[in-house]
């Protein structure tokens, strides 16, 4: 596959899994706190997850297959582009790390009680989306 199309596919990614996160941050998030509630983050999640996650394994298999493209070290920061790339994959195992710790320790008995440690999940998962986004940006167009 071209390159081209591996930067597509993983931008298209990387949009909806920004994307989502920004508008559950931004716009469900705080609805919840003030209302005390988790149901307008479990609506969304209940759509968006069906998307999301989809868009998370797109870009994993295309940045890992671009990182192969570029022959990159992996855990070497030698250059700024083997930085950048592992800095990323750094970031996608915190981000793993984090969604794990939801699965098994939060969602099963979710509530009103636990909506503030899971609005720390959310708030985390969304600075590292964003974070990985400038970094790829940083790669492709030179912005460090």
């Amino acid at each position: 596959m071209p390159l081209r199309w591996l930067v597509i596919l993983h931008v298209l990614g990387a949009t909806i899994w920004v994307g989502g996160h920004l508008i559950l941050a931004i716009r469900y998030l705080p609805k919840a706190l003030k209302a005390k509630d988790i149901t307008p983050i479990v609506n969304f999640e209940q759509h968006y997850e069906a998307l999301g996650i989809p868009a998370l394994f797109l870009q994993i298999i295309t940045g890992i297959w671009m990182a192969s493209v570029y022959q990159i070290k992996w855990f070497s920061f030698e250059t700024v582009q083997y930085s950048i790339i592992n800095i990323k994959l750094i970031l996608l195992i915190t981000t793993l790390l984090l969604a794990l710790h939801v699965r098994i320790f939060i969602l099963p008995e979710l509530s009103p009680k636990k909506l503030p440690l899971l609005a720390l999940h959310i708030v985390l998962v969304t600075v590292i989306a964003v974070a990985m986004l400038y970094l790829g940006l940083s790669f492709r167009l030179g912005l460090s």
